[in-house]
């Protein structure tokens, strides 16, 4: 289940999966398969953005080249100039951002803007891409793009003749070809096998070998040879002129690997015709395809590891859709728990899909968010520790939903509680016992109340300030809009012409949560100014040993009692 005891280091974030993630979709592109053009200015990207962290998305997964089936490849300096101002801005609001490229170029560049994550939907099979990320510390994503079928074969026509003349010349004719053979040998390159295909190998360093990319066609058929060719009746061999007239010319392929392979995927989607052929079972067998799929993903990671990417820093997605099948893709769904066997974070990355449209009879991709909700809560029972989806509100909802009753989960959570205005204690006690009150959420500590300064606007009353210590089973921006609605029934004034740090009834910052790190406008934890505030720190110190050692060892600066805001002045008593 998602509740396990991985972790993923991403850069300077670190994500726990107590919980599934959510990861939301951003393509910077005009051609994008469900959401094309809607996003490509980049200040309407980083408005969405931000959107969709404050709707629930912990990671924002930017790409700016369409990988769809029959996509035109992006030149790296155009894919760069659409997704840079877009990950600078969004990690610029503390967010976990994933840059989805397959150039190397552009992972380097989105990094040094502040990307945590690199997703390379080539499942670095780039060495260059391999030697970048061994000397960073985002995150990686493994994915495997490629098809999952054995490669057809073909066969040359077979006559039968049961003379004993012809059976003496077929005798002969093998073991001249076998002589043949061998005398080749010595000169043969020695071939390798990614996942029972042909490959090429190339050297990374630390001398790991790492496969080609797994997008390559069946080896064509060897030319016969000149005795071959003299004994096919004259009227079945077809000079070249009359061939060109008897065949259309087909459309040139791509040279990027990539874009070939989906182009053969799409043509085989649309090739597919129903026969009367009668099958045995309703999908094809499941041993050969996921011998493919968690064949690449382990070696791919393990040439990772070899290279110097430490294992938690490795997450794999069995690529939906990606020269797949819809009957491939409901397969390698059905073997999530075999995939998250491998130990490493497991992605489920279905969103839209075209298999998702195929089980569910949707046609318009935009349509298929329901049907993608579906196949994700299935990945997610299996193991799936991360969903990577294009409609966040609805997933999350859909999520918080399922996870209230199917997961108990209560974690540890600090809530600053501040007053100037009144009855300064009165109101702390007040917002307490309405806090106790909240669904799934009880109070189960408080640190004295104290009086402090002002801080940042310092020309109002003094303050009295607490921490209260919850455990609460609600999503982070779940329990934020509740702790809200404590502060509008309590009378605090959040329009545009009160002051941000002015005089106030009471004020509740959510400070820290077990488990949760998120960035946006809405919320961000742990709390951006923790560690600047006296008026915080101090009664955390009646809840915790050493608060300033313990956040500083989740990522979080704290300064000096003499550099700090808002310094104590006093006791005002107990809770």
């Amino acid at each position: 289940m998602a509740n396990d005891s991985k972790t993923w280091r991403c850069g300077k974030y670190e994500l726990s999966f107590d919980r599934p993630r959510i990861m939301g979709v951003l393509n910077v592109t005009p051609d994008s398969f469900s959401d094309g053009g809607e996003h490509f200015d980049p200040d309407a990207a980083i408005e969405y953005g931000l959107a969709m962290l404050d709707a629930g998305a912990d990671i924002i997964d930017v790409g700016g080249e369409s990988t769809r089936p029959g996509f035109t490849p992006v030149n790296p300096d155009e894919e760069a100039r659409r997704v840079l101002p877009v990950v600078r801005a969004l990690a610029k609001e503390g967010a976990i951002v994933s840059i989805d490229t397959r150039h190397v170029a552009v992972a380097k560049a989105a990094v040094r803007c502040g990307a945590s994550i690199v997703n390379d939907v080539t499942g670095f099979t780039d060495p260059k891409m391999v030697e970048f990320v061994a000397t960073s510390t985002c995150g990686v994503i493994v994915m495997h793009a490629g098809e999952v079928a054995a490669p057809a074969r073909t066969h040359a026509t077979v006559q039968l003749d049961t003379s004993a003349a012809a059976f003496v010349a077929e005798k002969a004719r093998e073991a001249a070809a076998e002589a043949a053979r061998e005398a080749e040998k010595p000169a043969r390159r020695r071939r390798g096998k990614l996942l029972g295909e042909p490959k090429t190998e190339a050297k990374l360093p630390g001398g790991v070998v790492q496969p080609s990319l797994p997008f390559g066609d069946p080896e064509p058929a060897p030319e016969p040879t000149g005795e071959q060719k003299q004994e096919t009746p004259a009227a079945e061999q077809a000079t070249p002129a009359a061939e060109a007239a008897a065949t259309p010319e087909p459309a040139p392929e791509p040279s990027d690997h990539l874009a070939a392979m989906m182009r053969r995927s799409a043509r085989r989607e649309e090739a597919y015709v129903p026969t009367s052929q009668l099958r045995r079972f309703t999908l094809p067998d499941s041993a050969p395809i996921m011998r493919r799929v968690m064949g690449f993903l382990s070696d791919q990671a393990r040439a990772l590891i070899h290279a110097g990417v430490s294992r938690d820093r490795i997450c794999i997605d069995p690529g939906p859709g990606f020269g797949k099948t819809a009957n491939e893709d409901i397969v390698i769904q059905r073997e999530t728990a075999k995939m998250a066997s491998l130990g490493y974070p497991l992605m489920c990355a279905v969103s839209r899909k075209r298999f998702v449209g195929a089980v569910s009879g949707v046609t318009e991709a935009a349509e298929r968010d329901a049907a993608t909700f579906g196949v994700c809560l299935g990945a997610i029972q299996a193991g799936a520790n991360i969903v990577r989806v294009h409609d966040v509100t609805g997933f999350a909802q859909f999520l918080n939903g399922y996870w209230a009753v199917a997961k108990p989960q209560p974690r540890r959570a600090f809530v600053a509680v501040g007053s100037n205005l009144g009855h300064r204690c009165d109101n702390i006690r007040a917002a307490r016992d309405m806090i106790a009150e909240i669904p799934l959420t009880c109070v189960s500590n408080c640190s004295r109340i104290y009086e402090s300064e002002p801080a940042y606007e310092t020309r109002q009353d003094a303050f009295a300030n607490a921490v209260i210590e919850i455990k609460t089973e609600l999503a982070p921006l779940v329990l934020l809009d509740e702790l809200m609605k404590i502060e509008a029934e309590l009378g605090r004034d959040r329009s545009k012409k009160a002051k941000v740090n002015g005089p106030r009834t009471i004020d509740l910052d959510l400070l820290w949560m077990d488990g949760e790190t998120h960035g946006g406008k809405k919320l961000r934890l742990p709390h951006p100014l923790i560690g600047e505030r006296d008026f915080v720190l101090v009664p955390l110190e009646d809840l915790m040993h050493d608060p300033a050692r313990f956040f500083r060892y989740n990522g979080v600066e704290v300064k000096g009692p003499e550099d700090r805001v808002g310094h104590i002045v006093g006791e005002l008593g107990r809770m």
